[in-house]
């Protein structure tokens, strides 16, 4: 369904690109200007968003970013989103299939995030292949679903890697790829035995900011991943305490989605802090994958 919908987009930005093209021919001089238009629009775009959320996380306890990391974390992220989302999610889901080759060593289960599919992880899913490391990477249908109804989603592809491998395997998951992951392990309490570990990514583990009753995407997860609201409130409530320990979350003071920065941190977790990185560009930073992979051994 998401590869269908940015299929669209990408067709509809084309078919615009394609009708000024027309509108102005024989005249060349103006072509650049639908394409400047658009890119401008697209980095002011990016740039309010990182304006409102370093004014939200005035208050919070975490190191608020200067404006040298703002402005560098803002490149990174309008850098790096177009791929994801006019290349790799529309065009290339099933570029990299699941891998399973029989092995000893433990695999790994690929969580993504809001308006995301399994292609989101494809750089890590072809360092994973190159290793020769067993993995499996979802795609969370109904995408504007509840939360919890992707429990039997990451069922399967748990029971997939833990059957190629013989052993629990980690959870590598990006924004709301980690409530899955929380929603997963409290509908069994068994499953906690069944992971060696869980890494979020610019998780709102306690909600986001930006995410509100009156928010411009009303969709059941959307209203699920508020800001302290009632299903993250009531999903801590149903965590035993110990779970945590298993959790390495991954957290900057320039996510342009989290706020405030201190959300995406677990008590008791290994919260690790990254700086000048966006919330997609913060998934694809060269210290996050050296470090969670290192995690997997």
């Amino acid at each position: 369904m998401i590869a269908r919908i940015q299929q669209t987009v990408v067709f509809l930005i084309l078919v615009g690109l394609g009708a000024w093209v027309w509108q102005i021919l024989p005249d060349y001089s103006r072509i650049y200007m639908p394409f400047m238009a658009l890119a401008g629009a697209y980095i002011a775009y990016i740039a309010i968003l990182f304006i409102v959320v370093h004014y939200l996380n005035r208050t919070d306890s975490q190191p608020r970013a200067t404006l040298g990391e703002l402005l560098q974390a803002c490149l990174r992220e309008a850098s790096t989103a177009p791929g994801v989302f006019l290349w790799r999610q529309p065009f290339r889901t099933q570029a990299i299939p699941d891998f399973l080759p029989a092995s000893d060593r433990a695999g790994v289960v690929f969580i993504h995030g809001f308006f995301c599919n399994r292609a989101f992880w494809s750089p890590w899913m072809a360092q994973l292949q190159s290793q020769n490391r067993a993995f499996a990477s979802v795609t969370l249908e109904p995408a504007f679903g509840s939360i919890d109804d992707y429990a039997a989603i990451v069922e399967a592809a748990v029971a997939k890697v833990t059957q190629a491998t013989g052993q629990a395997p980690t959870l590598i998951c990006h924004s709301m790829g980690g409530l899955a992951a929380r929603a997963w392990l409290r509908s069994n309490a068994a499953n906690d035995d069944r992971i060696k570990r869980v890494i979020t990514i610019g998780t709102p583990h306690f909600g986001t900011a930006l995410s509100t009753e009156k928010a411009l995407l009303p969709f059941i997860n959307t209203h699920q991943m508020q800001r302290l609201g009632a299903w993250t409130t009531q999903l801590a409530k149903d965590e035993p305490a110990t779970r945590y320990a298993k959790f390495t979350c991954w957290y900057s003071n320039c996510d342009n989605i989290v706020v405030p920065t201190s959300t995406a941190m677990l008590p008791g977790a290994d919260n690790r802090f990254v700086r000048a990185q966006g919330h997609v560009s913060m998934a694809f930073s060269q210290r996050v994958m050296q470090e969670s992979l290192a995690l997997l051994d």
